[in-house]
């Protein structure tokens, strides 16, 4: 590990900050988790709702159909800070394997949009 210069102050002991080699994996890992814990908000949010409307205890709501399209296998191999890639054929190897992925969904599931949702909130992200 490398020492920083900048030194953390605690009362009367003082100690030199270190760099760990893993710092931008446990940044990754931070980011992540705030953005899944911003997500699960609003689904759990959603799927509340939804059990309220059906529960008929909520007067006049509107379900909303959620619906989920992935490429979890696709993107668990990418490098932890491939989101910083911006080079063009990465960009549109990422658009193809949505394209594909979503020609695929639609195919099984077209007939759900407008009427059902296609992912149970519950199971998913419960």
């Amino acid at each position: 590990m490398q020492t920083c210069s900048r030194c953390i102050t605690e009362g009367f002991a003082t100690q030199p900050r270190l760099m760990s080699p893993f710092w931008p994996v446990i940044m990754n890992r931070m980011q992540e988790i705030g953005f899944n814990s911003a997500l699960i908000r609003e689904i759990r949010a959603v799927a509340f709702v939804t059990k309220l409307i059906d529960e008929g205890r909520l007067a006049n709501g509107k379900r909303m159909l959620i619906h989920v399209i992935e490429a979890e296998d696709v993107i668990r191999e990418l490098p932890p800070f491939s989101r910083l890639n911006n080079d063009r054929d990465f960009l549109c190897h990422l658009h193809e394997v949505g394209r594909a992925r979503a020609g695929k969904w639609l195919g099984a599931n077209f007939d759900h949009l407008g009427k059902d949702p296609t992912v149970d909130l519950e199971a998913k992200y419960f």
